[in-house]
């Protein structure tokens, strides 16, 4: 069953880099309190998700991207079919959408630094089956 998960369909149901099996994130993204905690190992394989103390800091700059990422492309939206409203109505409409995003954000930036930086990044199919 493990086999068959791609990259990106593991990386976007947040399984384990490893064995794209276990589940990394303990609570739903809709926990406000819990969204980004991370399991300590994963539950199938047992490999560790956070290989040093403070990795996940490098996960800040995943998400400062992806904030950017959302801010240019909504901007460009109000420009173009909203015909270039005031500051005000850009600042609305950013703002509450990157509050909104950020549980989401976090958790995808978490996953693509485990799955671009850790050293366990490289997919074993066997490790599924331990």
């Amino acid at each position: 069953m493990s086999s068959n998960n791609g990259f990106f369909s593991s990386l976007f149901a947040g399984k384990c880099p490893k064995c794209r099996t276990g589940k990394v994130f303990t609570h739903p993204f809709y926990n406000i309190v819990n969204h980004g905690n991370v399991h300590k190992n994963c539950p199938v394989c047992g490999v560790k998700f956070e290989p040093e103390p403070g990795f996940f800091w490098g996960a800040m700059y995943f998400t400062y991207a992806l904030n950017v990422g959302v801010s240019i492309i909504t901007g460009f939206t109000l420009f173009v079919f909203f015909g270039d409203p005031e500051l005000w109505i850009y600042i609305s409409v950013i703002i509450p959408l990157i509050l909104l995003l950020t549980p989401i954000m976090v958790r995808f930036s978490r996953l693509l630094m485990m799955y671009l930086a850790a050293p366990y990044r490289k997919y074993n199919p066997a490790a599924a089956s331990k």
